[in-house]
Formats: C-alpha cells, sequence, structure tokens
C-alpha cells in the first residue's frame, strides 16, 4: 500500500487564471491543422456522435505539464506541486469545492442480525448522523459481513439508486423515505414502495461478494441529496452549509454525494468488524462519476472502481461520441458546478479531461469498464482515458494498461490501472463482480 497521500492537506488555488496551458506555438499550429481539416469542434457538443469515422482529432491536456511548462519528473512533485493543482482545477471547473473541515459524525446500529441470508452473514443498518444537531440529516448505511470469514474483513462500499431496500429482498431491509427518481422499480410518485425490494439485486450480487470475504456496504444516493435541479434546497448542501462554511452554489450533486462517501468511510473506520485500511469503492454510471471524484478527494479509499461512469466520469470529453459536455449538463444541470456548462460549446478550451481525474487517484487501484451496448458512455473513450493515466501511475513505479487498442469484450487488461468491456447494455451484472473481487484479491489481500 502506499502511504503518499497519507494526511496530505489539499492545496487550494486562489488565481483562476492559473490553469493548465498547451504551449502557444504548439496549441496554434494544432489548432490551424485542425482547422485545415474542416472540422468543427464546436459542432460536436450540440449533438451526439456514434460514428468512429467522424470523430474528429482532439488535444489533451498533459496531466505530467506543470504550470511553468516543466515535465513533472517525479512521484514526489506529482504528489507536492502537480497533483493538488490539476485537483483545484476540478474543483474549481467540474465539481465544485470539497468540504475540507467537517463536524465528526455521530451514528445509531438501528439493527444488527447475524442470522441473515440463511445464516451466510450478518446484517446490520446504521445511521449516520451528519448534523451535530439535526437528527434529520443522515445517511442510511446497510452492510452485509461474510460470518465464516475471520473478522475484520476486507468491504466493498457503493451508492445505490433506489433505496437500500432494491439490493435483496430481504424484508427487514429499511426504505428509504427519501424521494426517488420517476420509472425507479416499485416507486410511486417518488416514493419506494415494498413491492422495490430485491428490484436491483442482480446488479449487487451480494452473496457472490461474500462468498469471496468480503463484507457490502451501501447506501441510498438520495440520503444526500435529491437527484434533481432543485435537490440541493432539501439536500446537505442546503442542510449543512453554515456547518461547513460553504454556499450550495460553491459544490454540486456530485460533491454532495461524494461527501456522503466520505462519512460513510468514517464510520467504518469506527466499525471493528471492518479493516477500513481495505475498501473499495465502487460506483455505476452517474454514481461511477461521484465514487471518482469521492476517490480522488479522499485518499482512505484504498482501491477505485468506475462503471459505465461515462461523460463526466471516464470518458474523454474532447472526444465527440456518446454523451457530451452540453448535452450532459443541459439535462443535469445539478450534477455540477455552473462554470463546467460554459464549456459546453467549447470543449477544446476545457483545461481538463477525464485521465486527469482517474490519475487524481494514482497510485491505488483504479478499475475502468465499459459495455459494449452502452456506447453513450463511450466506451473507446474510457478506455484511453484510462490508459493515459497510466503515465501518472508510473511515477510511482506502477503499470498501467499496456495496449494502444481496445481489448476484446469480456478481456481485461492492465495491471494497477484495469480496464474491460463486456458485451450487455448499460447495467453492473455478475461478469463485472467478478472482475472486480479478482482485482482487490490481487491488490488488497
Amino acid at each position: 500500500m502506499h502511504n503518499f497521500y497519507k494526511n496530505l492537506p489539499v492545496t487550494r488555488f486562489s488565481n483562476k487564471m492559473d490553469r493548465i496551458k498547451t504551449p502557444g506555438i504548439i496549441a496554434a499550429i494544432l489548432s490551424i491543422i485542425i482547422l485545415f481539416c474542416n472540422y468543427k469542434s464546436v459542432a460536436q457538443t450540440r449533438v451526439s456522435n456514434s460514428d468512429e469515422s467522424k470523430v474528429p482529432p482532439y488535444i489533451l491536456p498533459d496531466p505530467l505539464k506543470m504550470a511553468d511548462g516543466k515535465e513533472v519528473k517525479t512521484k514526489e512533485e506529482w504528489v507536492t506541486i502537480q497533483r493538488p493543482r490539476i485537483y483545484h482545477l476540478y474543483e474549481e471547473i467540474q465539481f465544485g469545492r470539497f468540504p475540507l473541515k467537517h463536524p465528526p459524525i455521530k451514528y445509531r446500529v438501528i439493527e444488527t442480525a447475524d442470522k441473515a441470508l440463511q445464516g451466510r452473514a450478518t446484517r446490520r443498518q446504521v445511521r449516520i448522523y451528519l448534523h451535530p444537531a439535526d437528527t434529520s440529516v443522515y445517511i442510511d448505511l446497510l452492510i452485509y459481513l461474510p460470518n465464516k470469514i475471520k473478522k475484520p474483513v476486507p468491504v466493498f462500499i457503493g451508492y445505490n439508486f433506489g433505496g437500500n431496500q432494491i439490493i435483496q429482498s430481504d424484508p427487514a431491509i429499511l426504505i428509504t423515505k427519501n424521494w426517488v427518481l420517476t420509472g425507479e422499480k416499485g416507486s410511486v410518485n417518488n416514493k419506494a414502495t415494498d413491492s422495490s425490494r430485491g428490484s436491483s439485486a442482480s446488479q449487487w450480487q451480494v452473496e457472490e461478494i461474500l462468498s469471496h470475504g468480503y463484507a457490502l456496504a451501501t447506501a441510498y444516493y438520495g440520503d444526500l441529496e435529491p437527484d434533481h435541479p432543485d435537490g440541493w434546497k432539501t439536500g446537505i448542501r442546503s442542510s449543512l452549509k453554515d456547518i461547513l462554511n460553504i454556499q450550495p452554489e460553491e459544490w454540486s450533486a456530485m460533491g454532495a454525494w461524494a461527501y456522503g462517501l466520505s462519512r460513510m468511510m468514517d464510520y467504518l473506520q469506527q466499525d471493528k468488524d471492518v479493516n477500513a485500511a481495505k475498501v473499495a469503492l465502487m460506483g455505476h454510471s452517474r454514481l461511477g462519476k461521484a465514487a471518482l471524484w469521492a476517490g480522488a478527494s479522499d485518499a482512505r479509499f484504498a482501491l477505485i472502481i468506475s462503471n459505465e461512469s461515462g461523460e463526466g466520469g471516464a470518458a474523454l470529453s474532447k472526444r465527440w461520441y456518446g454523451e457530451t459536455v452540453k448535452i450532459i449538463t443541459d439535462v443535469f444541470p445539478h450534477w455540477f458546478v455552473a462554470e463546467y456548462k460554459t464549456y459546453g460549446d467549447s470543449v477544446e478550451a476545457l483545461p481538463i479531461d477525464s485521465h486527469m481525474l482517474l490519475s487524481l487517484i494514482a497510485p491505488r487501484p483504479l478499475y475502468v469498464a465499459s459495455a459494449e451496448g452502452d456506447q453513450w458512455s463511450d466506451p473507446k473513450g474510457e478506455f484511453l482515458s484510462s490508459k493515459e493515466a497510466g503515465r501518472v501511475y508510473s511515477l510511482f513505479g506502477e503499470w498501467g494498461i499496456d495496449t494502444d487498442n481496445m481489448p476484446p469484450l469480456n478481456h481485461p487488461v492492465g495491471d494497477y490501472v484495469r480496464y474491460h468491456i463486456r458485451d450487455g447494455k448499460h447495467d453492473v451484472t455478475l461478469y463485472d463482480w467478478q472482475q472486480y473481487i479478482q482485482f482487490a484479491d490481487s491488490k488488497l489481500k
């Protein structure tokens, strides 16, 4: 395990002009080439493209190029100079300020059952209070622990989309009382019902995870902020603004969801049955974006998994394919800070891209996954960003992805940065979990 980021403060920059810049002459030459080829990168933001032959040239910012034009040569330069600078760009442009100071959590174990899942697991439900005085601000955390494994155990942690009750048909799991998405299975008028129990069990594969000696911890992301443009009004960006000394517009829904993952980690560090040094964070789709930002912001997560996180997550924004910055910020304006939307018609000017977000995870193990039937998330863009992030991992002596070509279906590639594309649709499947468990076995155990 690497300890380079342990107790390292996040450096903030006050100068908004302090951004990564491509050297002027190189940028000018490349711009002329792009114009000469009659590619109009602005067009890529207005409509979606699903034809690989129509992807125009694009320029990626160099994550190893420092503000003074010099190249990062050592892991120490990355940790102390370049990483804080790139992290700040993400705070300023995409996700907003991540609260560094927060009140200590309080929690209450609501229920423990040591004979869950036909005796194979212990089920624990914990309410984590986020406000020192207001008990209405909380996260309900559901944990399954394997019974036949010596404690403490490593754990997979991640958000679910519709309340903890969707991951198992177990009737003892509390049903969320918070707002849920329209169309979520078993929801009526944006409220979860008893018929939602176990509706997403296939995405969680609880017994498979337990059988390999891992615990599983999950919570509903809507506990932090409802997933709609006005969700901030009833979420933690309002209820905690005075406690955290941060205004709602200074961060985003993604930031709020990432903050919640860190508070869940606070609890895991106090649970004697969990090995808090071996916590693997997994996120799917929009929650994959939140997982990447939480992983970048909180070095306690030992391993990060992005499952089909797409635009704003693992997929390259400057590559015109699938969802674009303009589309995502028009449809989901609350996910990011307002600054990100300003690049919708000028992604070529965006000083960051997804390979830089992935590089913030280094040197911790990172797994990025795509699906052939999920072209909206741009599988090739996710592969290319994963490969590019490996340049930062090499500073720490770790291998990333050693091929320039997209791997065949169901054929993972890479070492400390690993990638696969499987057959099937936008989903989390048994195959995905089997790869993540094998990856965790090799890097955490």
